[in-house]
């Protein structure tokens, strides 16, 4: 598949699902609430998961459009999780704009993460498939991971002993499982068998994994224009992060004192260039840069490994396409 052709569908599916989004939020009910779920909604992004969900359906052989209202119940769900997250990390933008409880308050905050949980299994229950009691109880699991994920990430900031084997059942179900739930549910939307059902929940699997650790790498070594924001946030943050925590694991004498202190202080406000410069040069002293870029590699090389598993569709070399652009991309 010629680069031109991916980006032409991806872009055709992205359409689809902003004009099904833009549908989402009626006229009756507060005026307020429903102004702030549409901007929520209108935020733009990449609408990873839910053109998963369309790729999935496709690559067992369905059409995307079955798939449809369950890729718009999986964005709304993704949109909920970034409101309530972004509530807690007392954020202040999201996507080059003010956040909701920012530009209303904390109770429209929440009032809206609330109304969009709702929203996305209204879409979710208007699938058309037999399958529909197992995709919601999938959903429903969904929902609960994610946010024991969030909980999870939460408790790590109190923590100074957190290990990467607790990061990583954190970011699984933080991150990893509302990319593997995306794939499954495309994946049974589209009539696949068992063994391709399996291999797609892999797939998501190692791609939410490969996704979340370069997430991290970036924080360090992006390019700031590209990354559209100051790099080292994680750091300011004192988040616990894979990068964190392997150097923590290995690091000796000053170094380890260095972090150490940056996991009992947690967040500091303001730029603090300086001690983003201290720790990301820990980083590449004990090799924790070098390795995170492998990690990404293998758990992406995992991932591809299972679409082998599929027939021989465009949707499939889309999900090829797809997952190196997500681990190589610079923002």
């Amino acid at each position: 598949m010629k680069r031109t052709s991916f980006h032409r569908r991806y872009e055709a599916m992205r359409r689809a699902v902003d004009a099904s989004l833009a549908s989402v939020i009626g006229a009756d009910g507060p005026r307020e609430l429903l102004s702030a779920c549409r901007y929520v909604l209108s935020g733009g992004g990449k609408r990873l998961r839910a053109i998963l969900v369309l790729l999935s359906c496709e690559a067992v052989g369905g059409r995307f459009r079955q798939a449809l209202e369950a890729a718009t119940a999986v964005e709304i769900l993704h949109n909920f999780t970034l409101v309530h997250d972004d509530i807690m990390d007392r954020a202040q933008t999201r996507r080059g704009r003010p956040t909701v409880h920012i530009r209303w308050d904390v109770n429209m905050g929440l009032l809206s993460g609330d109304i969009l949980l709702g929203l996305a299994y209204r879409h979710l229950l208007r699938t058309r498939s037999s399958a529909l009691p197992t995709l919601t109880d999938l959903f429903t699991t969904g929902v609960v991971e994610v946010c024991e994920g969030q909980a999870l990430d939460m408790e790590f900031e109190s923590r100074a002993d957190v290990t990467v084997k607790e990061y990583f059942g954190m970011i699984e179900k933080k991150t990893g499982r509302l990319i593997a739930l995306s794939t499954e549910l495309g994946a049974r939307i589209g009539g696949g068998s068992r063994a391709h059902i399996d291999a797609l929940r892999r797939f998501g699997h190692y791609l939410g994994r490969a996704f979340q650790i370069q997430d991290d790498l970036l924080d360090v070594v992006a390019d700031e224009a590209t990354f559209g924001k100051a790099v080292g946030g994680d750091i300011i943050a004192g988040k616990r992060t894979f990068l964190l925590l392997r150097a923590l694991e290995r690091s000796q004498g000053k170094d380890r004192s260095t972090l150490r202190t940056l996991l009992k202080e947690g967040r500091r406000p303001g730029p603090h260039p300086k001690l983003v410069r201290s720790v990301t040069a820990i980083y590449h002293r004990y090799g924790v840069i070098e390795e995170a870029g492998k990690l990404v590699a293998r758990n992406t090389r995992h991932a591809l490994e299972c679409l082998n598993a599929l027939p021989s569709r465009k949707a499939t070399e889309m999900l090829r396409w797809l997952s190196l652009l997500l681990v190589n991309r610079a923002a």
